[in-house]
C-alpha cells in the first residue's frame, strides 16, 4: 500500500481464472495443513504475531510450496520464471492478481492465506496487502478503506455460529468475506453487505479463490440494503465496533457515537429473523458511571427474542486506547501525533463519562414465546471452540424449560452429559466437604456448586429413572423427607439443565 490509498484489486468477474488460479495452489500444497508442514509450528505461529523472519527463513528453497509463500504470504517478489512453473503468470497479470516489478520479477497485488474450514475444505482468503499476516495486528499503517484478513474476532464469530442448514443466510459488514464462506456451507442462499465497495470485491474474490458458491453483495451501512420484507434465518456480524473519537478507518471505527453502532445492529436484527432465526454479533459496550452494565445491555434487545449475551473481557480506557491506537499503526509515527490522538479518546470516554469497555458475544434467537428469555453474564474463563452447537443447545434446553413446570419436570428423564467431573472442596480430614462443585470439560466449560443433593441427583441420572423417583430414592437414603425434597430440588434441577450439565432424555 502506498499513501495514495490502497492497491488496485484483481478482476472479481474472471471466475474462470480464479479457478485456474486455485488449482495451481493446491496443486503446490498450498494449504493450511502445507503451511504448517513446510514452516514448522514456531514459524507458523510466528506469522500470527506479525513476525515473518521465520518464515522467510523456512522458505529460501525454490520448491513450489516455497515459491508461493514467498509471493501471496510473505509479499516477497519472485522471478517471473519461478513463479511460471508453479501458476497461470501471464493470466495471474491480465486479470490482476500479479504485478511486473523490477525487471524480471512478479509480486502479488493481494494477500491470499490458506483457510482450514470446519469440513477439511481449503479454502483462501484474500485481504488488501500487509492486512492478513497478524490480523487486526498486521504489518505497517492502516489506511482507510483497506480491507482485513483474518483475525481473533473473525474466528471466534465463525466459531460462536450455530451452523443448521437455513434457507437463508446474512453476513452483515462482511470484509474480506470469511463468514459468508462459512455460512455457503449450510444455507442456500447467502448474502453479504458492506459499506465499503472494496470489501465487497475482495468478498466475491475469496468466495471464488475457495471454490464456494456465489453470494449476493450489497453495498450499504447496516440493514440499509436489506429490504423492509427481506428476512434470514440467520444473521451473523463482526461490524466496526470499536469504540473510538471518529470514523477513522471503516474496517474498525463504526462511526456512531460510543457504543451506538452495536446497539442499533442488535435493536434492529429482531425484526429481520424469521421465526426460530438467529442473530449473532461481536460487540463492544461501554461501562458507564452509575449504571449498570448489564441493564445496558438488557435494553438492547429486541422484542420478541430470546437473548444470550456473554462478555469475555472488561479493559479499562486506558488500555482500550492503547491497543486501537497500536492497531492503526499510531505508535509507530510521529510521537506528538499519538499523544493528540490518545488525549482525544481520553477525552470522549471522559466526556461520556466512561470507565471501561466489555468486549463479548450477543446472540439473539427470534421465538414466539410470550415471556422470552435474556442471559447477560460474565465469562472470562476458557471455552472449547467451535461453541456453535453449544450455542444452539442453550436455547433448545430454554424452550424445554418453558415448556415443562416442576411437576412435569419431575416426571422427566434426564442424563448427565459427557466429560463431567465432580470436586468436592473442604478442609483436609473434615468428614463432609465444604460444597461440591460439578465442572464440564467441554463447550462453555461451567462449574457450578450444588448441594449434596443435587450432587447424588446429577451423578446417578443416566436416563433410566424420571427425576422423581430418583429424589424419592435419595430421600430414602439421607433419611429425608421425600415431599420437601420433590418441592425443593426442582430448582436446582433447572440450573443444572440450563447450563448444560444434565439433558432431558427424549
Amino acid at each position: 500500500m502506498t499513501d495514495s490509498g490502497p492497491a488496485p484489486l484483481p478482476a472479481a468477474d474472471r471466475p474462470e481464472a480464479a479457478a485456474r488460479l486455485r488449482d495451481a495452489l493446491l496443486a503446490a500444497s498450498f494449504t493450511a495443513d502445507g503451511l504448517l508442514e513446510l514452516l514448522g509450528a514456531p514459524a507458523y505461529t510466528a506469522l500470527a504475531r506479525s513476525e515473518t523472519v521465520p518464515a522467510l527463513r523456512a522458505t529460501r528453497g525454490d520448491t513450489p510450496l516455497e515459491t508461493l509463500v514467498r509471493l501471496f504470504l510473505l509479499q516477497q517478489p519472485v522471478p517471473s520464471a519461478r513463479v511460471a512453473a508453479v501458476l497461470p503468470v501471464e493470466e495471474a497479470v491480465e486479470t490482476g492478481w500479479l504485478v511486473r516489478v523490477g525487471g524480471d520479477e512478479v509480486a502479488a497485488t493481494v494477500d491470499v492465506r490458506p483457510y482450514g474450514g470446519p469440513g477439511g475444505e481449503d479454502w483462501f482468503i484474500v485481504s488488501d496487502l500487509g492486512c492478513a499476516v497478524g490480523g487486526a495486528g498486521g504489518i505497517g499503517q492502516r489506511a482507510e478503506g483497506v480491507v482485513l484478513g483474518v483475525g481473533g474476532a473473525s474466528t471466534t464469530l465463525a466459531g460462536i455460529t450455530v451452523r443448521t442448514p437455513v434457507a437463508a443466510a446474512l453476513d452483515l459488514g462482511t470484509g474480506s468475506g470469511i463468514q459468508a464462506l462459512h455460512a455457503s456451507r449450510h444455507a442456500t442462499r447467502v448474502t453479504a453487505t458492506d459499506l465499503n465497495p472494496r470489501a465487497l470485491h475482495i468478498t466475491a474474490l475469496t468466495l471464488a479463490l475457495s471454490g464456494a458458491p456465489v453470494a449476493e453483495l450489497r453495498e450499504g451501512s447496516l440493514f440499509e440494503p436489506v429490504r423492509d420484507d427481506e428476512k434470514f434465518d440467520l444473521i451473523v456480524s463482526n461490524p466496526p465496533f470499536v469504540i473510538s473519537p471518529g470514523a477513522r478507518l471503516t474496517y474498525r471505527d463504526g462511526g456512531m457515537g460510543g457504543d451506538d453502532l452495536c446497539r442499533s445492529l442488535v435493536q434492529q436484527a429482531g425484526e429481520r429473523l424469521n421465526e426460530g432465526g438467529f442473530a449473532q454479533f461481536l460487540a463492544n459496550w461501554q461501562h458507564v458511571a452509575g449504571e449498570d452494565w448489564q441493564d445496558r445491555l438488557r435494553s438492547w434487545v429486541p422484542r420478541g427474542c430470546d437473548a444470550w449475551i456473554v462478555q469475555r473481557e472488561v479493559q479499562d480506557v486506558t488500555q482500550y486506547a492503547e491497543l486501537w491506537l497500536r492497531d492503526a499503526g499510531d505508535h509507530r509515527g510521529d510521537p506528538a501525533e499519538y499523544q493528540a490522538r490518545y488525549d482525544a479518546w481520553l477525552d470522549e470516554f471522559e466526556a461520556r463519562k466512561v470507565k471501561a469497555i466489555g468486549f463479548g458475544w450477543i446472540t439473539l434467537r427470534r421465538t414466539g414465546s410470550a415471556e422470552p428469555s435474556l442471559t447477560v453474564e460474565e465469562w472470562p474463563h476458557p471455552v472449547e471452540q467451535p461453541l456453535g452447537d453449544t450455542i444452539r443447545a442453550h436455547f433448545e434446553r430454554l424452550d424445554y424449560l418453558r415448556e415443562h413446570d416442576d411437576a412435569a419436570l419431575l416426571a422427566h428423564h434426564f442424563r448427565l452429559v459427557g466429560e463431567v467431573v465432580q470436586e468436592q472442596v473442604g478442609l483436609p480430614g473434615a468428614e463432609d466437604p465444604e460444597h461440591v462443585v460439578l465442572r464440564q470439560h467441554r463447550g462453555m466449560r461451567r462449574a457450578t456448586k450444588v448441594d449434596t443433593v443435587g450432587a447424588g441427583f446429577a451423578g446417578v441420572c443416566d436416563g433410566t429413572l424420571s427425576a422423581g423417583r430418583i429424589l424419592d430414592a435419595i430421600a430414602q437414603l439421607m433419611g429425608e423427607d421425600a415431599i420437601r425434597l420433590r418441592d425443593q430440588t426442582p430448582a436446582q434441577i433447572r440450573l443444572l439443565v440450563e447450563q448444560g450439565f444434565l439433558e432431558p432424555v427424549v
